[in-house]
């Protein structure tokens, strides 16, 4: 697959032909960037002005407290924006960390080029601020699910909120969650010994099923 058949499917670019795409790009000052496995393209307290999208791989965002202890935000698959909310906000430095979880190609631009119309005016740099406007909607939504789960008191109110809503939104009670166990523990604040023993428990009332990140959902949970 070509870059402009995975920029097609991207949703910043929905709605905008393939050559419109190729303007779009140089007018943004668009740079190509592969990553390896674990390597970083954003640090905590870098300074920023270009937001990214993710081509190919996978990304993990995430920060890191004083005591050394990990808060993952996402994990972003092929298509997803990272940085852009930040950079649109005016912060100089960055709040987080982004990182490989395995061999990625992401696309960075100049966001205040994406936020700057050009002279001609382009109904397709329109279009684009529109769809960026909508997936930061989106986020917002998604950061408002999260805290949702963090605001359950218990563990277990902790993972059966998480587990419930993914299953919610791919229509299945058999899902494909995309964390190993220490990183769900990470992204809802948990001790992990103390999740994986709720996990155990969880099983043994036949309320749920799993095996690595796959999990079934046996019945609907009470919250």
């Amino acid at each position: 697959m070509t870059n402009q058949d995975v920029l097609g499917m991207i949703p910043l670019f929905w709605g905008i032909q393939q050559e419109e795409r190729e303007r779009l790009l140089q007018c943004l000052g668009a740079e190509e960037r592969t990553l390896r496995k674990n390597e970083r393209i954003l640090e905590e307290e870098m300074e920023m002005s270009r937001m990214g999208i993710l081509l190919d791989g996978e990304l993990q965002v995430f920060c890191d407290d004083v005591f050394g202890n990990r808060h993952i935000l996402e994990q972003l698959k092929q298509g997803e924006l990272f940085g852009a909310a930040f950079a649109c906000s005016g912060l100089k430095k960055s709040p987080v960390t982004v990182a490989a979880v395995k061999d990625s190609r992401v696309l960075q631009i100049d966001v205040n080029r994406i936020l700057t119309v050009c002279p001609e005016t382009c109904p397709f740099h329109q279009k684009m601020i529109t769809n960026m406007v909508r997936i930061l909607a989106q986020k917002s939504v998604s950061l408002s699910e999260k805290i949702g789960h963090l605001s359950r008191r218990s563990t277990k109110e902790k993972l059966l909120s998480y587990l419930s809503e993914i299953s919610k939104h791919t229509g299945s009670m058999h899902i494909t969650i995309p964390f190993n166990r220490q990183e769900l523990a990470d992204y809802l604040c948990v001790e992990r010994i103390a999740m994986s023993a709720e996990l155990s428990k969880l099983r043994r009332e036949g309320i749920l099923d799993y095996r690595k990140n796959e999990f079934w959902l046996h019945r609907e949970p009470v919250i």
